[in-house]
């Protein structure tokens, strides 16, 4: 059943063009220099009876709406040009209008050429803020802010400025705004934005289509404009950090699930809508630069009210978040920080598209985007030493018992793995070359070195080498399983984790690297592919590094030879990386998957996007232990005949593998049933839940083979997530096929669940916390028996068992003789 279609957003952001003209020729302005002219066919200014009906409809919208406050923003053209009277009769207006408990936050935006202290002791009276246009020194100012005469706007600005650094005025100092040329020097442009101690500073890229597309100059790459802000970026740090800017904040918030400070950036739906000089109700401006009329609703202050305009298909459009976005932006790995950029710059006209494309300035967002996300946030959330104390609390254990584990529970097992980790590691790198390397990050840089240290193969690939040859050390036993010198072991991978740590913490270095398979192997980053065999010098530096005659930054894109990690953008600043590089990946029981192409990757990344919505919504108590240790998925190959194949392998806590089924509904119940054996196994690192010694095999409800008992508990602990999961497929499906099977499905796994648990209490074997383990499941089954599936499918799952129990009997029976 398709969901209800979402109610229009209310408006709360208004823009209110006051004056239809402008004392500057900027020659980048959207208004006069881009595809709509309507501007020449409206009024010069706004007059009272629209001032007044504008204030009218807007009151209106926040009564019905009751909005706490509206923010206003008076406009051009350039609003100074309406004069100070009709400034201050709009204020009046609007104050006047707005309901009790209602708050306004009004703001002038202005080039500032005309700003003097009449003006200001106006906007003090009145309460407006002002924020001014200017695009850095004089030299980046003047490149297109100039008079039509081509005299310079720059005195005038900064004389506009100084007035609202006066003590009397400072407190309407709202900000800068400066439009990106990549031609200008972005250092100098920073550094004279915050001489002037602005309280926020805002970036613009400039506009632009596909069919107009950006100045891109010739030897600046091929994303000069993400190159240009991540140089003013890295000043913005070394400098302290010394103002706002709006476009950095949104990216540090949108990465960690929060709104965006901005239209251009995050999936907000937009609340925005303009007032234009003659009352019509336009959509943003920015969309002037798309197509004549572009921006129009037909709609006005006199003949239409807001939720009318907000029903227009154009405002539904941009505030339709996720499925607003073309097949490729909602694929994207950082889709829920750029949002697809400004809807204005997807605009195309040649294929018919419209807005439905990639911004034109997308492969400079991912860029930008990945790279402050990488530089800032991959560590923040792993431990750089061991945790204090391995073992889990008692509540942890109760939590974990009833199948859930919240994210403090997980991230406690996440640290104790990473200790874990770190002796394994210890005990096979000392003998290799590298070890002085990693030694080195773990003094001075231990949250890179953790970084690399918590991929889920580190640890699959140290245990093999404790292991020994042939050994399969990576899909069972325990955290000391093996015990051979690790002399003649696979050292190469002590060289790849250094190195891999080192390419994070920005150091410069020389390692030979062993060529696997034609490639060069950086765990958590990716590979190159360099042909040949035996061994390969990479050489690193804070910029990037170069390897095998491929010189490229490890956060860059990829391009044919360098393969990076690629990254699905679930929610909340989380990604999980789709493993497809890694060779140490090979851990699970089913063979991997190779290099996905980007067909397969966008198919990849919408699935695991609507399993996590799913996973949210019917395994809610299971989500938060998820996303705090989910980190990896490897994609598996098909399963004959069509069978959905999964694995956890024991020694890669935070890894699932997977191949990808045909439903999302699927893919969430496997990516649940999977990270149960995750949760279990960390847990079995660090308590006993069952005698060790105990070699007896067990009946399984869900399988004719007889298991062992850690398989026994594995697989019992599993289907409480499995059994959660259908009764909440039984409650949310209609009546039909669908809910018949999830019928069946939850009758017989609740049965097979509570059966082996049956089988763990009644084995002697248990332990007196396994005991404890057991009882705490056994509690979390009981309210899925009550959950009512009807007579036959209880009769069907009663059936199942009785035939798997015969299967059993008769194996077992066949092995005895």
């Amino acid at each position: 059943m398709p969901p209800a279609p979402r109610p229009p957003v209310p408006f709360s952001q208004y823009v209110i063009k006051v004056h239809g003209r402008c004392d500057l020729a900027c020659d980048h302005c959207y208004v006069y220099e881009h595809a709509d002219t309507s501007w020449r066919g409206k009024a010069r200014v706004i007059d009272e009876a629209v001032l007044a009906r504008t204030a009218e409809r807007i009151a209106e919208h926040a009564r019905t709406h009751r909005l706490p406050a509206v923010h206003v923003v008076l406009h051009g053209g350039e609003p100074l040009l309406a004069g100070p009277a009709r400034l201050g009769r709009a204020a009046e207006l609007l104050r006047a209008a707005l309901p009790p408990g209602c708050a306004l936050d009004l703001r002038i935006h202005t080039n500032g050429v005309r700003l003097n202290t009449r003006h200001l002791d106006l906007f003090a009276e009145h309460g407006i803020k002002v924020g001014i246009s200017l695009d850095g020194d004089r030299a980046a100012n003047d490149r297109h802010r100039r008079f039509a005469d081509g005299r310079s706007s720059h005195a005038k600005v900064l004389a506009a400025v100084g007035l609202l650094r006066r003590p009397e005025y400072r407190h309407l100092y709202a900000g800068l705004l400066c439009t990106i040329d990549v031609e200008n020097d972005p250092v100098a442009v920073l550094d004279a934005l915050v001489a002037l101690e602005p309280p926020r500073v805002d970036f613009l890229l400039p506009h632009a289509t596909w069919a107009d597309p950006p100045k891109r100059p010739d030897g600046l790459g091929p994303t000069p404009y993400a190159d240009w802000l991540l140089a003013v970026y890295r000043r913005w740090e070394e400098l302290g950090r010394p103002v706002p800017v709006r476009t950095f904040d949104s990216i540090h918030r949108t990465l960690r699930g929060r709104s965006s400070l901005t239209e251009s950036l995050g999936l907000d739906p937009s609340d925005l809508v303009v007032v234009e000089t003659d009352g019509s109700f336009e959509q943003a401006d920015s969309l002037k630069t798309a197509y004549d009329g572009a921006p129009e609703t037909g709609f006005t202050v006199f003949e239409h009210s807001l939720d009318q305009v907000a029903a227009h298909p154009g405002m539904v459009e941009r505030q339709s978040g996720l499925a607003g976005l073309a097949e490729e932006c909602r694929a994207c790995p950082v889709v829920r920080s750029c949002g697809g950029g400004l809807y204005a710059h997807r605009y195309r006209a040649d294929d018919g598209s419209g807005f439905r494309n990639p911004s034109v300035f997308c492969g400079d967002l991912l860029k930008l985007i990945t790279t402050v996300r990488d530089r800032t946030t991959p560590t923040a959330a792993v431990p750089a030493q061991d945790p204090p104390g391995a073992a889990l609390t008692d509540r942890q254990l109760d939590e974990l018992a009833a199948g859930y584990g919240g994210a403090d529970t997980v991230r406690a097992l996440a640290g104790a793995q990473l200790g874990l980790t770190r002796r394994l590691v210890a005990a096979v790198a000392t003998a290799s070359p590298a070890w002085e390397l990693v030694t080195s990050l773990d003094a001075g840089d231990g949250a890179a070195l953790s970084a690399v240290l918590t991929h889920p193969y580190v640890r699959a690939w140290a245990v093999r080498c404790l292991a020994g040859p042939g050994s399969g050390g990576a899909g069972s036993g325990g955290p000391g399983s093996g015990g051979a010198d690790p002399v003649g072991a696979d050292l190469g991978g002590v060289a790849e984790l250094a190195a891999a740590a080192a390419l994070r913490a920005r150091r410069s270095f020389e390692l030979p690297l062993p060529v696997r398979a034609g490639a060069v192997h950086l765990p958590t980053l990716g590979r190159v592919l360099v042909g040949g065999a035996g061994e390969a010098v990479l050489t690193g530096d804070p910029e990037g590094f170069e390897v095998g005659g491929v010189r490229t930054g490890w956060d860059a894109p990829g391009d044919g030879r360098w393969q990076p990690v690629r990254r699905v953008a679930l929610a909340d600043g989380w990604t999980v990386a789709l493993e497809d590089t890694d060779p140490q990946r090979d851990s699970h029981q089913w063979p991997v998957a190779e290099r996905l192409d980007e067909a397969e990757l966008r198919a990849w990344s919408g699935a695991l996007r609507e399993a996590w919505e799913l996973i949210g919504r019917d395994l809610p108590g299971y989500a938060p232990g998820i996303r705090a240790g989910l980190s990896t998925l490897t994609p598996l190959r098909p399963g004959p005949a069509g069978r959905d194949v999964s694995a956890a392998a024991r020694q890669a806590f935070g890894a699932v593998g997977i191949a990808r089924p045909a439903a999302a509904p699927t893919l969430a119940l496997l990516v649940a049933h999977e990270f149960q054996h995750v949760k279990l196994g960390a847990v079995l690192d660090l308590h006993d839940l069952y005698d060790r010694t105990d070699q007896r095999l067990f009946h399984a409800p869900w399988r004719p083979d007889p298991r062992p008992l850690e398989g026994l508990f594995q697989g019992t602990y599993a289907h409480l997530a499995v059994t959660e999961y259908w009764a909440a497929r039984v409650r949310v499906l209609a009546d039909g096929p669908e809910r018949e099977n999830a019928r069946f499905q939850l009758a017989g796994w609740r049965s097979h669940t509570v059966g082996a648990i049956e089988e763990l209490t009644g084995s002697g074997a248990l332990t007196p916390l396994g005991e404890r383990f057991a009882t705490g499941m056994r509690t979390a089954v009981e309210p899925w028996l009550a959950v009512p599936v009807g007579p036959a499918a209880e009769a069907a799952a009663r059936a199942a068992a009785a035939e798997n129990l015969a299967r059993w009997r008769a194996r077992v029976a066949a092995g005895a003789g």
